[in-house]
């Protein structure tokens, strides 16, 4: 099968989407499938791809480390003819999430969307966030999901909220899977070594991106709560980001600074030697749509301690393999580590061999097995390719048809917005 992903985000980037990309692709591939990625332009990125199409975009958009497309980037069609693509697969609803929908609908081809992402949570990166705008990217992002002719959601919780926001296209449960491989075996001690953490030392450990949504000054709060309290705790950090310097504020006015340990970004070996370093995985974001870093952790055999929200729901279960908190304050989060720092050797046994059977259970095998067999359900008989078999005239209402519905979905995701009606929502 020949699968064509469209993303805003791939590698260099860290982050989910593009860590699930990457991971699909793999294992796509691994499986004899071929895989053409549209990503945009990033800084340091890969010199020699194959099957990668990068597309001119700005890059660090408002601060951050996003990359944005252009609104005008090279045409695609001499690749995609020669590709022949079975299935269009779209990472978002906006930029080239857009471009998706237009070469699904000028080929013939079905398009799937995967809601990766609580899309109101990131408005603090656009100039003029607001309730309304907050409004509008739910509403985009819902009517973007009905253009499409499956969703993919990364979890049931928010399979559930997609459909109590009003999309009506088939959604499947598809969470990007974990590599085992690649966590099940690390050198902790050596890391433990290289930033300076006692032998001895209960380390609570913690990975993702460092970004305000992420809710990590309150996760700092927490955890300078317990190490305050315990005098061998330490707390590791795998990442960067902009929130680095409020969780440093945190331990430094709690007198705690020589015990957090921020190591940056890690990959490969190295992450897998950072997460057997640690005792404990603590993650408080309640803006996830997966737990992706919390399964990560499991196959490290790490418990867990979580904020109950999406993603974290699904796999995290509270006393079995780690804790599942309801109450959503730091003291109670000190608390849930206190509870896994104090529990005997088989007790802690029991809590390891839980969480690597939940990372088994989102193996990365089985996340494709659900993906595949829904592309097969909906490839069409034969590839579409170049769409010669299309008369002119019938390209032409194809083209219309497609910027008249992608009008419509914008539009009326701002008049949803805003309250207002200028836009028919039933007109056809």
């Amino acid at each position: 099968m020949n699968i064509l992903i469209l993303t805003n985000t791939f590698s260099p980037h860290v982050g989910g989407v593009a860590r699930s990309v990457t991971a699909f692709t793999e294992e796509y591939r691994t499986r004899g499938h071929r895989v053409l990625v549209v990503a945009p332009e990033f800084p340091d990125m890969p010199q020699h791809e194959v099957d990668v199409v990068r597309i001119p975009a700005i890059q660090n958009f408002n601060a951050s480390d996003f990359s944005v497309v252009l609104p005008i980037h090279p045409p695609l069609t001499d690749t995609l003819d020669a590709f022949r693509p079975d299935v269009v697969h779209s990472q978002h609803p906006f930029l080239l999430g857009m471009t998706a929908v237009r070469i699904a609908r000028r080929r013939g081809l079905p398009l799937v969307f995967t809601h990766h992402t609580l899309y109101e949570r990131y408005t603090h990166y656009v100039p003029g966030d607001s309730p309304a705008l907050k409004r509008f990217t739910i509403e985009l992002a819902t009517r973007y999901a009905n253009l499409a002719d499956q969703v993919f959601a990364p979890s049931e919780s928010i399979r559930d909220l997609l459909q109590q926001r009003g999309v009506v296209t088939p959604i499947a449960v598809v969470p990007t899977g974990v590599r085992l491989e690649h966590f099940a075996h690390g050198d902790g001690p050596a890391f433990r070594r290289q930033m300076g953490i006692p032998e001895d030392a209960f380390v609570v450990g913690h990975l993702g991106r460092l970004a305000p949504e992420k809710n990590l000054e309150f996760l700092a709060r927490a955890v300078a709560d317990f190490v305050g309290s315990q005098p061998h705790a330490h707390f590791l950090v795998i990442g960067s980001g902009p929130a680095e310097a409020a969780m440093r504020d945190v331990f430094a006015r709690a007198g705690l600074e020589a015990r957090l340990h921020v190591a940056g970004i890690l990959q490969q070996q190295a992450l897998a030697d950072a997460l057997h370093a640690m005792d404990v995985f603590a993650f408080a974001s309640t803006s996830e749509t997966q737990g992706m870093v919390l399964t990560e952790a499991m196959a490290a055999g790490l418990p867990v301690v979580a904020l109950d929200a999406p993603g974290a729901r699904e796999v995290v279960r509270d006393r079995h393999n780690g804790r599942l908190l309801h109450e959503a304050t730091p003291a109670a989060f000190s608390a849930a580590l206190q509870w896994v720092a104090s529990l005997d050797a088989g007790s802690v046994r029991g809590l390891k061999q839980a969480a690597l059977d939940t990372a088994e259970a989102f193996s990365m095998p089985r996340s494709a097995d659900r993906a595949l067999a829904c592309y097969e359900s909906l490839k069409p008989g034969k590839a579409a390719g170049s769409g010669a078999d299309v008369s002119a005239w019938e390209e032409v209402m194809t083209a219309i048809s497609t910027e008249w519905d992608i009008l419509k979905s914008v539009a009326g995701a701002g008049d949803a917005a805003l309250g207002t009606r200028l836009f028919p929502e039933k007109e056809d």
